[in-house]
């Protein structure tokens, strides 16, 4: 269930992190899931208020969440087959069907809990529909992909990419002349 107006402003670590029932390290709750995301409502220094998807909100410490873009990249134009969005959609399909076959077995009293864990040990999938939007994790590449239905542009990733892969050098700061 989503609740009504939401949207992602923030993604939690790819760790994940913990979560607290008031900007108060006394009162911890549950902690947030890997790659969640969620809406950030209020700052209260270091803490941030976020909400998820399905209304359920508590205090973090704000200075970890992953922000997102605000709106996702422009699509359009023909279909490439790098951005084609059927492959991840399969391979999502393939491993939740994967992981339900686990949870069946394990239901069935068919596997222990330690079996089950190693059956579904590296399955790691995410899919967010909202309409014609889809959001999909790629697992292989360590990243969110968004798509309109007819193509996939990368969302945001796990890890900053190298920097041979941004097109220019690392950045670094330069004492303006005559300043040592």
């Amino acid at each position: 269930m989503t609740t009504s107006g939401f949207r992602p402003t923030h993604v939690v670590p790819q760790h994940g992190m913990p979560a607290w029932e008031a900007p108060d390290p006394a009162r911890p709750t549950v902690p947030l899931d890997p790659l969640l995301p969620v809406e950030l409502g209020e700052r209260r220094g270091d803490w941030g208020h976020i909400r998820c998807a399905n209304g359920w909100s508590a205090w973090v410490d704000g200075r970890f969440l992953v922000a997102v873009p605000p709106d996702p990249p422009a699509t359009g134009g023909p279909l490439a087959s790098a951005a084609d969005p059927r492959p991840l959609l399969r391979r999502a399909e393939e491993a939740l069907a994967q992981y339900r076959a686990a949870v069946e077995e394990l239901a069935g009293a068919g596997l222990d809990g330690e079996s089950f864990r190693r059956r579904t040990r590296g399955l790691r999938i995410g899919v967010v529909v909202d309409g014609e939007s889809v959001w999909l994790y790629d697992a292989e590449q360590g990243r969110w992909m968004y798509g309109d239905g007819t193509r996939l542009s990368t969302y945001a990733a796990d890890e900053e990419p190298a920097a041979g892969d941004r097109g220019h050098g690392s950045t670094r700061i330069v004492a303006p002349e005559g300043e040592p």
